[in-house]
């Protein structure tokens, strides 16, 4: 395992899980959301392809995402290994409940300086909500993609639950 995506719905860990990963493996890690919101307001970086196409191109690196659309296949083409937090909704989203709350409050500045607001909890695009009506979306958006013979290659390590994480990290 030396290019590994760390993929699952928002909420699961996968960031977390992705520098833990990098710390212990010696790995470059990049998180996928500082990658494509790059200014206030969300803006989104007009040259991610480029600046994923490069990153992926050097041989060890960490994603912590599915990628973005415009991204997403490159992303599976280059990597050699998946680690897939396939939690249920019953474990995700108090996990992003208690962020999103913290980060509101803290006012904790996010990807291109951006945060989370109180008023931004009522668009479908909050990580509450996005989590929620996400969860099985991207659930089966892995399954086809784990099945799919272009990405055959890949070492898929499915974790269906963060006890099961956890021991695996403890085996390495």
């Amino acid at each position: 395992m030396e290019r590994i995506l760390v993929v699952g719905v928002t909420g699961a860990g996968k960031s977390t899980l992705a520098r833990t990963l990098s710390g212990r493996l010696s790995l470059p890690y990049h998180e996928m959301d500082a990658l494509y919101f790059n200014g206030p307001g969300w803006a989104v970086n007009d040259k991610l392809t480029e600046d994923v196409s490069r990153l992926t191109a050097e041989p060890r690196w960490i994603v912590d995402s599915v990628g973005y659309p415009e991204v997403r296949d490159l992303l599976w083409e280059r990597a050699d290994a998946v680690l897939w937090l396939d939690y249920p909704k019953r474990v995700i989203m108090p996990r992003v409940l208690r962020r999103s709350v913290r980060r509101t409050v803290t006012r904790e500045a996010l990807f291109g300086g951006n945060r989370e607001t109180w008023t931004g909890w009522l668009s479908r695009e909050h990580p509450a909500w996005w989590a929620w009506s996400q969860h099985g979306v991207r659930r089966r958006e892995i399954e086809r993609r784990v099945r799919d013979p272009r990405f055959a290659p890949l070492d898929t390590l499915r974790f269906g639950h963060p006890k099961d994480t956890t021991a695996w990290l403890a085996s390495l």
